[in-house]
């Protein structure tokens, strides 16, 4: 399928202006991506779900607020660039490791409506409301490769060191009678390197490279390391 027969096609049938797909971005991952890059940014159903089937899942929560969407989420939800909303970010950790910083944001209205179990989750993942009521519908997912100016690459970067390979992210609209919610995920470093380390040619340097992150990171835990 076409890039333009990609884009129109949305699960559910929503109409524009929501829509997760700009200039920017895409329903077509990039060409200079690795295969895996596509693969997972192109999956269906539950990022958690995929990340469990790699080890145990544990969700932190680093920030629940009212916001302003950020400048290229307010078309993509369909609300004016100052409407206030309700933001969700939460890192999701396999073997305590930080794999996926996601961002999700909902119309302050409809988060106290509609979409209101969103903020008694804690530290629950949000695909527990995604994917256990019919009446959500979710659009096409469409990604892209993150620049340093983008407000999600500063909240990845905050979990992971900077490793000199470009960040990634994917995202999409969920709707329920007719409110939509956003979730955008930023994969980190270690997601590419344990599917390396399982799956890669060289893996025993990714296994080494991958038990480094997984020893920092339970250090990080017990504050032993920052």
């Amino acid at each position: 399928m076409d890039e333009p027969n990609r884009r129109a096609f949305i699960i559910g049938a929503m109409p524009m202006p929501i829509d997760p797909i700009d200039a920017h971005w895409r329903v077509i991952p990039l060409p200079t991506l690795s295969d895996a890059q596509k693969d997972w940014l192109t999956r269906g159903g539950s990022l958690t779900a995929h990340l469990r089937a790699l080890d145990a899942v544990t969700v932190e929560v680093t920030r629940e607020a009212v916001d302003i969407p950020w400048q290229d989420e307010a078309r993509a939800l369909g609300v004016t660039p100052r409407t206030p909303v309700w933001v969700r970010e939460v890192v999701l950790r396999v073997d305590a490791v930080p794999f996926v910083v996601a961002h999700s944001i909902v119309a302050l209205g409809h988060s106290t409506g509609v979409w209101q179990s969103m903020r008694r989750l804690r530290t629950r993942p949000l695909a527990e409301l995604l994917y256990s009521d019919s009446s959500v519908s979710r659009s096409a997912l469409a990604s892209r490769r993150l620049t340093a100016r983008h407000p999600l690459h500063r909240l990845a970067r905050a979990q992971a060191e900077d490793t000199g390979h470009a960040l990634v992210a994917r995202r999409s609209v969920f709707k329920r009678h007719d409110a939509a919610l956003m979730v955008t995920e930023c994969m980190l470093d270690a997601l590419w390197i344990r599917l390396a380390a399982t799956h890669g040619p060289h893996r025993r340097e990714h296994v080494r490279s991958y038990g480094h992150l997984s020893s920092h990171a339970r250090r990080v835990v017990r504050g032993e390391a920052k």
